[in-house]
């Protein structure tokens, strides 16, 4: 039985009607960009998260990019990350010229730790920008408590955590503002590049909807160093098609991570995803960690089943900063579960078959020992 870690093509069986229809009605309109589309999409999914603005981008790294312009955070300022996670949170803080400083994770969730937090903080710290890493909410309840005594801005990265929700609350609602990712193998995932920044900032998503259209209200007047990042409208049409499908489908996410915790739990030296009494996990990813990683990955692999590196290299130990000045052994938590994560398949067209065969294959490995 091949199992790969993702398919896309189960996404467009199910729902070819909706999506053969959405690529129509673009094509018949004539019109691709800022258009009718993308301001129905921004309508509905601000709804459905409880925000009252959506403002499609180009994707998730260029909304929190000009989340962070908007807000004035550039040059010669701090904005704390987590030190697990994808290199992209970090990029758009650099990009919008400011500095990450790294955060180290709760050895539980593997988020940002918010008891970390307050060591970190200097003058210079302007925002906290945590992740809700593999679709389960950080803490946004401790973090904003010490932003509000700081006077700090909070950014979430929403990008794995579509219809997730922390104490009631859902995933893109958790911040000031949050950057979310569209991209395809996303819980709501689009058929190319696609990202939006939701927020209740009314002065903050009209500065958005300027910067990415090179900053111009008014057509060859640019008020600022804006960007190009638009949400197209093919793209937001399938957005549009999936959006009523997202909360069946992480309900079949969710039913299949149920399905590894019950068959996993105690096997080998397996630290299984722990989720906190609070937090309704999206279910993105299902990440467990061992100190036998590769060899386990070795031997999924050696019979057809998918399992992936989520995230292979720190992004202090990229060589995309380099320049920066970080070692190994900065941050050890980080570089401990870039050696020992792995991401087993987990998806809305993954069957309860499936899975049970995944967990055979794990105990058989760790049974050989």
């Amino acid at each position: 039985m091949k199992i790969p870690i993702l398919d896309l093509k189960p996404a467009y069986e199910e729902l070819r009607t909706e999506l053969d229809a959405a690529y129509h009605r673009v094509m018949e309109s004539g019109w691709v960009l800022l258009g009718r589309e993308l301001e129905a999409f921004e309508t509905e999914y601000a709804s459905s998260i409880g925000v009252v603005h959506c403002v499609g981008v180009a994707n998730g790294l260029e909304a929190m990019q000009m989340i962070l312009m908007a807000r004035g955070i550039g040059p010669g300022d701090e904005v704390i990350v987590p030190s697990h996670g994808y290199i992209a949170t970090w990029l758009a803080v650099t990009h919008a010229g400011a500095r990450p400083v790294p955060c180290e994770p709760d050895p539980q969730t593997c988020n940002l730790d918010p008891a970390r937090l307050t060591a970190l903080l200097t003058p210079r710290t302007k925002a906290i920008l945590p992740i809700n890493l593999y679709g389960q909410p950080a803490d946004y309840e401790a973090i904003h408590a010490i932003a509000a005594r700081q006077g700090l801005f909070v950014l979430e990265d929403a990008a794995q955590s579509h219809g997730a929700r922390a104490h009631g609350r859902a995933a893109g609602a958790l911040g000031h503002a949050a950057g979310v990712s569209f991209y395809p193998s996303k819980n709501l995932g689009a058929l190319a590049d696609a990202g939006a920044v939701t927020t209740n900032d009314a002065e903050l998503a009209d500065k958005i909807r300027h910067l990415r259209n090179y900053g111009s209200k008014v057509r060859y007047q640019h008020e600022s160093l804006g960007l190009n990042s638009r949400l197209s409208e093919l793209q937001a049409a399938f957005l549009r098609a999936k959006l009523p499908h997202l909360a069946a489908w992480n309900a079949r996410r969710a039913a299949l991570a149920a399905r590894y915790l019950e068959q996993l739990n105690g096997v080998g030296d397996l630290v299984l995803p722990w989720v906190a009494p609070w937090a309704e996990p999206a279910w993105h990813l299902f990440v467990v960690r061992t100190a036998r990683r590769d060899a386990l990955q070795a031997h999924l692999t050696a019979q057809g089943i998918g399992a992936q590196i989520h995230y292979p290299v720190p992004p202090h130990l990229s060589p995309a900063y380099r320049s920066a000045g970080w070692q190994r052994g900065d941050f050890p938590l980080a570089e401990s579960y870039a050696g020992e994560v792995l991401s087993l398949p987990i998806g809305p067209h993954h069957t309860a078959d499936q899975i049970d065969t995944v967990c055979a294959a794990v105990r058989d490995f760790f049974a050989r020992a």
